[in-house]
């Protein structure tokens, strides 16, 4: 588990063309979609290209005309979150990437390829919004104060402390505790951050930006969902990783980042008018939950519906109806990934 990883030869002609094993398997590094260990993964990838789109798409032009109205408080949550969320993606591309390396199985490297070029849209996106809005000077001044605040340092410690460790030293268990902290990344930040443009967006208001959100959002909750049954696959296939201590890490790690976005909610947030803090906080638990089941473990927080209404219309669910199976399963202990079960049956 703590051994190092070895980067994987473009071709191994000795080995099979499927896996025997996404890490440290057998692969001779072709791809044959049709030969694939976990057949679930081929629509999977079909679906984060279905979803391909470009920032330009989306004209910008009613949000240039109504930003002059927003408050300045709305002005400056607005721009430090976008800037928040742009920082976070610039990380993503790379620290996928990276991954890439030391995962055996082809089809998994194709997925992650797709996400990591997702995750560069993503970050062009936003550069995109802030470009459409306020001039170059200041964006760099909202990058350079995404880079300095010390809430935001504090609050994206730990992603980037597993992340960097695992890039000094890729091993099994390091893998895993990067792949936790991407789900607090993408599947608990982001959303919360996605929470205060679909506020303005109820309201009327910087609708463009929103519907750029909602196309984020969709392949977040892909992302997400990828990454979480990727931990379970990676658990399945070593048991043992599979222990005590390793799921214990997973429910502190994302109960860590529930309590920072809290935090962070309380300091970019409480200025907001509209946005009950003591709801965006259980909305918080309600994401995290989300991450628990996706992953096949039991709820941390409270069982409960949304504790924000208004913000259902711009949910998974209504995004993709389609996956609302499992976006909100029942709570139930860690279940086993095989070739013989689908996904969606977990």
């Amino acid at each position: 588990m703590n051994q190092p990883l070895t980067k994987m030869k473009l071709l191994n002609p000795d080995f099979p063309n499927k896996s025997t094993g996404i890490l440290n398997g057998k692969c001779s590094g072709l791809l044959n979609w049709n030969d694939i260990a976990y057949p679930q993964m081929y629509g999977l990838y079909q679906t984060l290209l279905s979803n391909f789109w470009k920032a330009q798409e989306i004209n910008m032009q009613d949000d240039i005309k109504q930003w002059s109205s927003l408050k300045p408080v709305e002005q400056d949550v607005f721009l430090r979150i976008n800037t928040q969320l742009a920082s976070l993606d610039s990380l993503q591309t790379p620290t996928i990437s990276q991954v890439m390396d030391y995962v055996t199985d082809s089809s998994f490297k194709a997925i992650f390829a797709v996400i990591s070029q997702q995750e560069a849209v993503h970050n062009e996106s936003y550069s995109y919004i802030l470009s459409s809005l306020v001039p170059t000077q200041q964006q760099n001044q909202r990058f350079d104060q995404a880079k300095d605040d010390p809430i935001v340092q504090k609050r994206n410690s730990h992603i980037l402390e597993a992340y960097e460790t695992f890039r000094t030293n890729p091993t099994p268990l390091h893998l895993l505790k990067l792949a936790v902290n991407s789900i607090n990344l993408e599947g608990i930040y982001f959303y919360a951050g996605f929470a205060f443009f679909y506020h303005l967006a109820r309201r009327q208001k910087m609708l463009k930006t929103s519907t750029m959100i909602s196309y984020i959002q969709r392949d977040e909750m892909q992302h997400a969902y990828f990454i979480s049954q990727f931990i379970r696959i990676l658990l399945t296939e070593n048991p043992d990783m599979n222990t005590k201590e390793n799921i214990d890490y997973i429910y502190e790690t994302i109960n860590k980042a529930v309590e920072l976005e809290k935090e962070w909610s309380q300091f970019i947030l409480k200025d907001i008018e509209g946005i009950d803090l003591q709801e965006f906080e259980g909305y918080v638990e309600y994401l995290a939950n989300k991450r628990f089941r996706q992953l096949g473990l039991k709820n941390l927080f409270p069982d409960r519906n949304n504790p924000m209404p208004w913000i259902h219309v711009f949910s998974d669910e209504m995004i993709n109806e389609t996956k609302s199976d499992f976006f909100e399963q029942k709570s139930r202990t860690y279940t086993k990934v095989t070739q013989s079960n689908g996904f969606d049956e977990l």
